[in-house]
């Protein structure tokens, strides 16, 4: 039975365990053999497949005494923004290519101790900056989905793109990420999974590498609505290490998902419609309003009349940001260190060779608008604009109770189809941005093929603190599109 555990979604290997069906030894080895059929993906940096083991058998012990914690078990990854004590961490990043922590994250601090078992750190766009996942130091991570007929290699997305990889290929049951302007969301829509970003504060900060601060939100990546739910119920909770965690008591995630929708108002953005919007999302997106319509929610179009400017406001609040949490990065007490001819020249020579290209172009236009001069013609004006952004969501949440929208612009590209313009490699993140710059909590969920045979994705975001509700409406449109396609690229042996 072993060789089908892998195929069990994380719900189901709950019952499975639970019943003494089979062991999480069983099931932990069943995720470690898919991780090696599917290195060549290269979704991970660092595999740990004998700590995985322990934690299965101490897993198996714990179920056998009746101890069971609500994830006892289930095998998952984490992004290597997650410090973890013992396990190097690195930030997909040569400047922290041999950092191991001496302490632990507080949301994988809170998975261990709900049961769950660790296979590894998955790989991201250094330091959580892309939305292709090209910008790793440890190479591109591939997507196990391809065209049919067409072997080339996709983007599976970013940054959390080895989280995604890792979820879709069936090498492990869920995963952790984080999402700074879609670094969940826009992976999930690329992969055919289910991706959700809660509202900032829901998950603690605490032992997360440090991208832009105000932005920064763990969440999960699972194979289902469902199963996600279950992953970010241990994940969140308030914690007095993270003055930006909120205390807030965390409700029953899973338990709206299959209630009827009547008597919810769903509100579909007018300005969504970009240029550059693929035709065929565009159909799905109606295709998702009438689906919601047949199960009893009123929809109806509203106006988010400033978003044309939140993607030009994320990209400088997000690298002023990166400019000082990267500042700490400089080769003296720990990580790469270059040494050269006087202190001025070890830190240029350890920052030059620690941080890639994507990471340097992030730093630089965070210290221009930082600098005299530029900030209050930049900065200052886009902490402004996040405000009415933020109006504008309130005002939208008075007459809705969520908005519906595309996730990305277009379905997943190749390896190499990646335009040179970096300014048209951010448009990617044109319809997720602004949960990150209003807080809000935003949840993907595959809902079609494109023409060409790639999962395209449907995002709802809701109102702070209702994560319930977004898992309930992803759940209504899941189970409309039944989307149970497999990648082609690991079909026939997935």
């Amino acid at each position: 039975m072993s060789v089908d555990l892998h195929r069990l979604t994380l719900a189901d290997a709950r019952k499975g365990l639970a019943a003494k069906e089979f062991k999480a030894v069983e099931l932990a080895e069943a995720s470690i053999a898919q991780m090696e059929c599917h290195r060549a993906l290269n979704a991970f940096i660092t595999e740990t497949p004998e700590r995985a083991l322990d934690m299965a058998k101490a897993a198996d012990e714990r179920i056998a005494k009746g101890e069971a914690g609500p994830l006892e078990g289930i095998p998952i990854a984490v992004k290597d923004l997650f410090c973890t004590k013992g396990i190097r961490t690195t930030a997909a990043s040569n400047i922290l290519g041999n950092f191991v922590p001496p302490y632990e994250s507080t949301v994988t601090k809170q998975l261990w101790a709900a049961g769950a078992v660790c296979l590894g750190k998955t790989s991201l766009d250094q330091f959580g900056m892309g939305s292709a996942n090209l910008n790793s130091a440890f190479g591109p991570v591939k997507s196990p989905w391809t065209r049919p007929g067409d072997a080339k290699p996709l983007v599976p997305g970013g940054s959390s793109g080895g989280s995604a990889v890792a979820v879709a290929a069936r090498m492990c049951l869920a995963a952790t990420g984080t999402d700074t302007g879609g670094s969940i969301r826009q992976p999930a829509a690329y992969t055919g999974i289910t991706g959700i970003k809660p509202t900032y504060g829901r998950c603690s900060r605490f032992g997360i590498i440090a991208y832009a601060s105000s932005l920064d939100q763990a969440g999960a990546f699972a194979r289902n609505v469902r199963d996600s739910a279950l992953l970010l119920q241990a994940m969140a909770g308030h914690d007095p290490n993270d003055s930006t965690s909120a205390d807030l008591p965390v409700p029953d995630f899973e338990a709206g998902i299959g209630k009827s929708l009547k008597g919810l108002k769903i509100g579909i953005p007018k300005e969504y419609r970009v240029e550059g919007l693929s035709p065929e999302i565009d159909r799905l997106w109606q295709q998702g309003a009438d689906w919601l319509r047949a199960q009893g929610a009123e929809v109806k179009e509203v106006s988010l009349p400033h978003s044309r400017y939140a993607l030009a406001t994320y990209y400088i609040i997000a690298p002023a940001e990166v400019s000082s949490n990267l500042a700490r990065y400089d080769g003296m007490r720990y990580g790469l260190r270059v040494e050269g001819r006087n202190l001025a020249e070890t830190y240029e020579k350890s920052r030059g060779a620690g941080f890639g290209e994507e990471a340097k172009r992030r730093i630089m236009i965070g210290t221009y608008v930082l600098s005299a001069g530029y900030y209050d013609a930049y900065y200052v004006k886009a902490q402004k604009v996040r405000r009415i952004l933020v109006d504008d969501f309130r005002k939208v949440f008075e007459e809705v109770d969520a908005v519906l929208a595309p996730t990305t612009p277009t379905p997943a590209f190749r390896i190499g189809e990646e335009p040179d313009d970096p300014v048209a490699m951010y448009l990617n993140d044109v319809f997720t941005v602004t949960a990150n710059l209003t807080g809000l909590p935003g949840m993907s969920v595959p809902a079609g093929l494109s023409s060409d045979g790639l999962p395209l994705g449907l995002q709802v975001m809701g109102k702070p603190w209702d994560e319930p509700t977004v898992l309930q409406i992803g759940a209504a449109l899941e189970e409309a599109a039944q989307f149970n396609t497999l990648p082609y690229g690991i079909e026939a042996r997935a």
